[in-house]
């Protein structure tokens, strides 16, 4: 397979307005299931993998089971969600993961923390007894981290520490990171040295077909082309996908975008 994973935004809506998001600046938009279709016949032999997102939340799309449904038949289906629409995923469906943001949480949402991971938890239990591999991640810095381990620690009767990444059972993790800076034109940040996984790895598609080196291509700024008009073949064939992937094996950054981009990847 030519990529390890492809990172389809099937909306950029999103139900929440978090401080740590870069927000969206497109106009909002629903991939249709003719256009995820569309998509998918044109990724098949490209990938396995395919992750339900970029910007916005999937579990908002109205049409969420179905793609899953769909897509599930010929690939591996991840989902990344910020937890509180996690209800409307059926749970018959095939989800090979389900990573969880639980810095999503705020008291703004007119939830309380407790029920907040009570829903989780209760849609959690199914979907992991399909086989489902349960992802938490949360910043180690968010407020509400050792709320949110002390209910986790007393549900699984786990001992989870913050900054400890840990399996808590049989296809149940926890993950924690540090909150990391979207790259964008207006950073101040700038350096033209270092390599990606854009594009060796992965590429992203936004929900307006626009195709981007990687998820963190918020705005589409670096359009590799459009995967409604294109075949991938052609978009991967193209002079400005060619620069920036030599660039790469070279340890050059040859967009601007990626110059402001102080993300850290592994090898």
């Amino acid at each position: 397979m030519r990529f390890k994973k492809v990172y389809i935004e099937i909306t950029n809506a999103c139900n929440l307005n978090c401080s740590f998001c870069i927000l969206n600046h497109r106009p909002i938009k629903y991939m249709s299931f003719e256009e995820f279709k569309l998509i998918l016949k044109k990724l098949a032999g490209y990938t396995k993998y395919l992750y339900f997102h970029i910007l916005g939340e999937p579990l908002i799309h109205p049409q969420i089971n179905e793609f899953i449904n769909y897509a599930s038949q010929k690939f591996f289906i991840n989902i990344t969600t910020n937890g509180y629409l996690i209800a409307n995923i059926k749970h018959n469906l095939h989800i090979r993961q389900l990573n969880i943001s639980l810095h999503s949480y705020n008291p703004k949402y007119q939830k309380t923390l407790k029920n907040y991971l009570d829903d989780i938890i209760d849609s959690v239990e199914i979907l992991h007894q399909n086989n489902t591999i349960i992802n938490y991640r949360i910043w180690s810095q968010t407020e509400y981290v050792e709320d949110i381990i002390k209910y986790l620690n007393k549900y699984y009767d786990s001992s989870i520490k913050n900054q400890q990444n840990l399996k808590i059972k049989d296809r149940i993790f926890i993950e924690f990171k540090n909150e990391f800076t979207w790259p964008s034109l207006d950073n101040n940040y700038y350096n033209t040295y270092g390599s990606c996984r854009a594009l060796k790895d992965h590429i992203g598609i936004l929900s307006n077909g626009t195709v981007i080196p990687c998820c963190l291509d918020s705005q589409g700024t670096i359009k590799l082309g459009d995967i409604y008009k294109q075949n991938l073949s052609d978009i991967i064939s193209s002079s400005r996908f060619k620069n920036i992937e030599e660039g790469f094996v070279n340890n050059k950054k040859v967009e601007l975008l990626c110059c402001k981009c102080s993300y850290k990847v592994g090898k």
